[in-house]
């Protein structure tokens, strides 16, 4: 029985050739696409259950592409990237990338990655929401979980990135007990953290500026040493206006 379909898409064909050959010898669907005109049309033609996708196409910038892609489709992204700055990395994830991998990358690792993803996709079909029409209060501010609104105490929305949204939820949900780098990095691309990976921390600091009064000591997003970070204030949950 024919396994999930993959698209991968790289400027360099040998790339592509690889991970076809790869991934098709652990029993995917693999296409290929070496521009972003060419993975549209693609996508047109037949849906993929993953994307995985280079950042630098002949045609169009990487990031502008996944940011499209997340208008049209909840597809899982794993974004190829030989950028190692932490910066871009980010920048992926918050516009829509569920992951990253960093080129050169060993290929038992993007199969870890890749059947991670498509396991999480698949779990997130199933399982239905029990509090979409939730909204949670702590320390003045309202976060309504079925909106993805947050207003501040002084009724001002405030725009959060998709993985900024989560990660609140989370901390929210768990308010008072301390989220590890492995929980945060888990929420937001479905993976385990590794001691060079400064993503977490990265979105902790732009988290802490949109809801701190002073992102230098924060009063919401407490850092726990060695452990992690938790959220130092009570929550209130009730249910929305359906």
């Amino acid at each position: 029985m024919a396994r999930e379909s993959i698209l991968v898409v790289d400027d360099d064909p040998r790339i592509c050739q690889l991970l076809s050959h790869y991934l098709s010898g652990e029993g995917y669907r693999v296409r290929t696409a070496t521009s972003a005109d060419a993975l549209f049309q693609a996508m047109a033609e037949q849906s993929a259950d993953l994307i995985i996708l280079d950042l630098m196409l002949p045609d169009q910038d990487g990031f502008v592409v996944t940011r499209q892609l997340r208008a049209q489709s909840d597809v899982p992204i794993l974004m190829l990237t030989g950028r190692a700055d932490v910066v871009d990395k980010v920048v992926g994830l918050e516009l829509g990338a569920d992951d990253y991998l960093t080129k050169p990358f060993d290929r038992r690792e993007l199969l870890a990655r890749v059947r991670g993803l498509l396991r999480r996709a698949q779990q997130k079909e199933v399982s239905a929401p029990t509090d979409d029409l939730s909204v949670a209060y702590f320390a003045g501010w309202r976060l309504d979980l079925a909106g993805h609104v947050l207003l501040s105490p002084s009724g001002e929305p405030v725009e959060l990135t998709h993985h900024e949204f989560s990660l609140l939820v989370a901390f929210i949900k768990r308010s008072q007990r301390a989220l590890t780098r492995d929980d945060i990095l888990n929420v937001i691309a479905g993976r385990d953290w590794s001691p060079y990976d400064r993503s977490a921390d990265v979105l902790i600091g732009r988290l802490r500026t949109k809801l701190e009064e002073d992102a230098k000591n924060p009063t919401l997003i407490l850092t726990v040493r060695g452990v992690g970070y938790k959220f130092g204030v009570p929550v209130r949950f009730e249910r929305g206006k359906a």
